[in-house]
């Protein structure tokens, strides 16, 4: 069972390898980062969010939020995904069932063969600031349930130019 990431909490560790070569780790990464977990090569609901991403880039980089992704995919099916959609974020594979624990998801089984061969985790969504806490968390349990990526970088203007606090923490 997976153990829910608090808000304000410390990201943690969380090593992945990129389609592009090597590795990152948002607890590593400098400066404001989303770290946006996606279901995989089989989620058509994926690839359209991922368009939208792509096209915001820019809008994201203006405000200083570097991006990562990453899935439990196999590298063959995440290069396969990169190269098809000519993604220009940074891509990772093999996310684990312990690292998707660690980060609070919800884990599925695939339905057949054909859609695909693992477990995978269903969509989530992490806003890292420059202290390394989680300022935004969304995790959703279906691949129809998206925080808007417009709205995540408005939210984050807001929090930059406010000073505005890390919601949800009292205990």
């Amino acid at each position: 069972m997976s153990m829910k990431l608090a808000a304000g909490a410390a990201i943690p560790s969380l090593p992945v390898t990129l389609v592009s070569g090597g590795t990152a780790d948002p607890a590593a990464m400098t400066g404001w980062r989303l770290l946006i977990v996606y279901r995989g090569k089989h989620c058509p609901l994926c690839k359209k969010y991922f368009k939208t991403l792509d096209g915001m880039i820019e809008d994201f980089k203006a405000v200083g939020v570097s991006l990562l992704t990453v899935s439990a995919d196999p590298v063959e099916k995440a290069k396969a995904d990169v190269e098809e959609h000519g993604w220009r974020f940074p891509v990772g594979y093999d996310l684990s069932i312990p690292q998707m624990r660690t980060l609070g998801l919800y884990i599925s089984e695939p339905r057949s063969a054909q859609e695909t061969d693992r477990p995978f985790a269903e969509p989530g969504m992490f806003l890292i600031n420059p202290e390394g806490k989680v300022q935004v968390i969304d995790i959703s349990n279906a691949p129809f349930s998206r925080p808007d990526l417009a709205g995540i970088l408005n939210g984050v203007k807001v929090i930059q130019e406010r000073s505005y606090p890390i919601r949800g923490t009292m205990a």
